[in-house]
């Protein structure tokens, strides 16, 4: 595991203070959705932010999110607290699964129009924003056709087709159907999905796999954390040993990049960037698809 120095400890504190911005508009959503009683939202409110006072900043936001997340379920009783989002998303995308799957088969190049589609399946995330309409991801779909990537694609193409075996670190529900888009240009024998190991925002769990019917195509694990990224001190034994031994790691979304850039493995980030730090840290502006390799730090 490698150890972070001062510079870098350093770093993650100032961005966990950048995003706090976003992680108190996520509490103020979450404490909305399990009560609307204004008294009792106050109450909480009140409550979490008092505990919230005492984490640590120097830790990646999305510990610090996960820790937020878990003190408002302690206080309310419900573990699921995007549940129907999720529902609801995957229901959404599963509606355009037949169109996108039409256009890809009759596309130039198929694989290059599938990564398209994955990357902008991302904008469905609830850690950004809980407004996410059937028209956003129609536009986000339509203007992949025309959006260029950031990075090269042509060296992922090579990458994944001298791969045996590939790790696909999956991000958000309904966003998971767009990613079956392009696990079967990959070859769907070749790769293993990952999952979260825990519910927190709208993040990919097995039960999303299963509503999707992916698990019926691929093999799938989970990393045995509930963190919206994947903090390799926070997941199973089993998972380490699967990245450990990985060819080759694809990873899905901004709270995977935040966590794993600068880790030593062969890994392929593909996301949108839809927050300022993250876009900054990546090197591209706002709303740029984004293709990363691990061994650098901007695009490839």
């Amino acid at each position: 595991m490698p150890v972070l120095n001062t510079d870098e400890l350093f770093q993650r504190m100032v961005t966990s203070l950048d995003c706090l911005p976003c992680l108190i508009r996520q509490t103020v959503s979450i404490i909305k959705k399990t009560t609307e009683d204004p008294k009792q939202q106050t109450l909480l409110m009140k409550s979490i932010l008092q505990q919230a006072g005492t984490l640590d900043l120097d830790q990646p936001p999305p510990k610090v999110a996960q820790l937020i997340h878990q003190l408002i379920q302690q206080k309310t009783g419900v573990m699921d607290l995007y549940q129907d989002e999720k529902r609801s998303q995957n229901a959404m995308a599963l509606a355009w699964l037949p169109e996108m799957s039409r256009r890809i088969q009759a596309a130039k190049d198929p694989f290059q129009l599938a990564l398209r589609l994955a990357i902008a399946g991302n904008v469905i995330d609830c850690g950004v924003t809980d407004e996410i309409s059937e028209e956003e991801v129609a536009a986000a779909l339509e203007n992949a056709l025309l959006e260029p990537i950031h990075g090269d694609l042509e060296a992922f193409r090579r990458a994944l087709q001298s791969a045996r075996r590939v790790l696909y670190l999956a991000d958000n529900a309904g966003e998971i159907v767009f990613d079956r888009l392009l696990i079967e240009q990959i070859g769907c024998k070749k790769v293993t999905l990952v999952v979260r190991g825990e519910e927190i925002l709208n993040d990919v769990t097995r039960c999303d796999v299963q509503a999707v019917g992916l698990d019926q195509i691929v093999e799938v694990i989970d990393n045995g954390s509930g963190i919206p990224g994947t903090l390799l001190e926070d997941c199973s034994a089993a998972f380490r040993k699967r990245f450990a031994e990985a060819e080759l790691i694809i990873s899905k979304g901004q709270g995977n990049y935040e966590t794993l850039s600068g880790v030593p493995a062969n890994i392929f980030f593909l996301f949108k960037a839809k927050c300022s730090v993250i876009a900054g840290r990546a090197g591209v502006p706002m709303g740029t698809h984004v293709l990363l390799h691990s061994s650098v730090e901007t695009p490839v």
